[in-house]
């Protein structure tokens, strides 16, 4: 079974489920899954998933949301990604955590400093039944404001999309040991603000599309989980 999660509701009016609350936000108990709202940002995320796993079991996890697209990305509204890799870029010095000397989490022997991987074999598996590419994604609790700052991230660590949540849920993913992965649906381009040039609905609609087979279960023998 799959743990669903959206930042907002607004990024899933498409499922369909049994409505419950959970940490005074919205829920859904559907067939072959359970979807959690967590709130916008990196705190949120987090809580969220951990407090669910502290009183539920988790099979495996799938963030989901509209992002922006960065310059030289090639993205447009409507593309939809998995990310495979997660920046938590404003963490640390403007270089990172590790000149600093702490890693951000240490699992098995590994240490984390700023970039945290979605699980690798889940997502190849969704990559390959969906027909999507793999790209970083870039996760700050304030977002670009211009296309100037959002170019200078974009080459700094090689992301192509930006969200608020994403390395977060990759960071949580890996100190609960739940296989998490996450796709997004470009809205518009990082540091544009001007809301005339998103284009929110088009990417709910390319998430609704993109999920319609993970709901169905429609994957191969082998697939993971």
């Amino acid at each position: 079974m799959w743990l669903l999660l959206s930042p907002t509701a607004l990024e899933a009016p498409f499922l369909r489920g049994e409505p419950f609350s959970f940490l005074g936000r919205k829920g859904l108990r559907g067939e072959g899954f359970v979807y959690l709202e967590t709130g916008i940002g990196k705190v949120n995320a987090a809580l969220t998933l951990a407090a669910w796993t502290s009183q539920n079991p988790v099979e495996k996890a799938l963030l989901f949301g509209i992002a922006g697209a960065y310059p030289g990305s090639g993205l447009l509204p409507g593309d939809v990604v998995l990310v495979g890799e997660e920046v938590e870029a404003d963490l640390g010095t403007q270089e990172g955590l590790e000149p600093l000397g702490f890693p951000a989490l240490e699992v098995e022997g590994k240490a984390y400093h700023n970039r945290f991987p979605l699980d690798p074999g889940l997502t190849r598996a969704l990559a390959r039944a969906l027909g999507l590419r793999v790209v970083v994604g870039l996760t700050r609790d304030r977002v670009s404001e211009t296309p100037g700052e959002a170019e200078a991230l974009a080459w700094r660590w090689g992301a192509w999309v930006e969200s608020m949540e994403g390395a977060a849920f990759a960071r949580a993913c890996l100190a609960l040991g739940i296989p998490g992965a996450e796709l997004r649906a470009v809205s518009n381009p990082a540091g544009v603000r001007d809301k005339g040039a998103w284009r929110v609905p088009l990417a709910v609609k390319a998430l609704e599309g993109a999920l319609a087979p993970v709901l169905a279960g429609a994957f191969p023998r082998g697939f993971p989980g």
